[in-house]
């Protein structure tokens, strides 16, 4: 104190000069602390609005990911519907004087293997659209899947409707005991084809679209089996709703039954014709042999024609019973072998026609 008191600066300054750095000292204390704290927690509306950022980027992420997703898939399906089903060979030439489309079918390669054995038993239909009643069909080439045809059709048609046709090779896979597959087709419309020279060249075979199952009628049939003398009954009753065949929009249908196994035919009968019907009654009745353990075996190939007096008789559409049939063809058969010496008609039994 006898220090303080011989400085020259009186003694109230020296306790303000004190108290100002010890306000100085507490302030800046204070600013320490407060910097300290508010790094440690940040705003709530600060931490709402980065959560959304977040949110917002993972759902871009997923919606990025789920359109790549969707460009895949479709870049799959885009594959899937430009699988390689094979390519044919045909042939066009003209003749002007005769008024004759002449359609060549050569050869394919590549053909899709439709069979379980990586094969296929293919053959080539060829018809003009928007009319389908002249229709041709080449040989079926067993298991192979580059067949050659070299088969020739021919089309009797003026030059001046053809530019309003149009040419369709289908491609099937033949099937002994069931509906034939589509391996695919080629479409050529007539007003895009040059015709004053032969044509000949390769096209690739397109998926083709399924066509509507046309309606060809039903076939009411009545079957016995008599086991002792190995004796079988085929009663054709009645035909419904046929196909219409000719130009007055009726036709003259008549049943042919064939009795085969293994494919090859043992024995054919027929019906006789009726005139102008769609719906014909027939009533009538085949025998044939058939011993007891050969039943098991065997087929009944039913086919409905239309006479023709002038021409070729058309066929309108068949069905089987026996060895190898489905549904109502085999649950019919069965009942027959059920019941030995019965008729089993099933109270007439209609059974819808298959394209031939």
């Amino acid at each position: 104190m006898n220090e303080l008191g011989h400085l020259p600066i009186p003694v109230w300054a020296v306790a303000a000069i004190v108290v100002v750095v010890l306000v100085l000292v507490a302030c800046l204390i204070f600013c320490l602390f407060k910097k300290c704290c508010g790094k440690k927690k940040k705003p709530k509306k600060v931490r709402e609005r980065k959560t959304g950022r977040r949110k917002k980027e993972k759902e871009g992420e997923g919606e990025a990911g789920e359109k790549e997703g969707e460009v895949k898939k479709e870049g799959e399906e885009e594959e899937k519907e430009q699988e390689k089903l094979g390519k044919l060979e045909f042939s066009l030439d003209y003749n002007f004087t005769d008024a004759q489309l002449i359609v060549g079918i050569l050869q394919a390669q590549d053909l899709a293997a439709m069979d379980m054995g990586g094969t296929s038993d293919p053959y080539v239909k060829v018809f003009l659209l928007p009319d389908k009643k002249k229709k041709y069909e080449t040989k079926v080439q067993r298991k192979n899947l580059c067949p050659v045809f070299n088969e020739t059709f021919i089309f009797k048609i003026p030059y001046a409707e053809l530019g309003g046709k149009t040419l369709v090779l289908q491609v099937f896979d033949f099937d002994r005991f069931s509906k034939h597959d589509m391996i695919g087709e080629i479409k050529i419309p007539m007003n895009s084809v040059d015709l004053g020279q032969p044509l000949q060249q390769w096209r690739d075979v397109e998926s083709g679209e399924k066509e509507e199952q046309e309606k060809l009628g039903d076939i009411c049939v009545s079957l016995r089996y008599v086991p002792t003398a190995g004796k079988l009954t085929v009663n054709i009753m009645e035909a419904k709703n046929l196909k219409k065949m000719d130009v007055g929009g009726l036709s003259d249908p008549y049943v042919k039954i064939v009795l085969q196994q293994n494919g090859k035919r043992i024995k054919k009968k027929k019906t006789t014709v009726k005139k102008n019907t769609l719906n014909p009654y027939f009533n009538e009745s085949f025998s044939f042999d058939v011993p007891f353990e050969q039943i098991q075996k065997v087929q009944v190939v039913l086919t409905v024609f239309d006479y023709d007096k002038l021409g070729s008789n058309d066929p309108i559409g068949k069905t089987f019973m026996g060895y190898g049939a489905t549904g109502v063809g085999l649950r019919h058969w069965s009942e027959m072998l059920a019941n030995p010496r019965r008729p089993v008609a099933q109270v007439a039994p209609c059974f819808s026609l298959t394209y031939c």
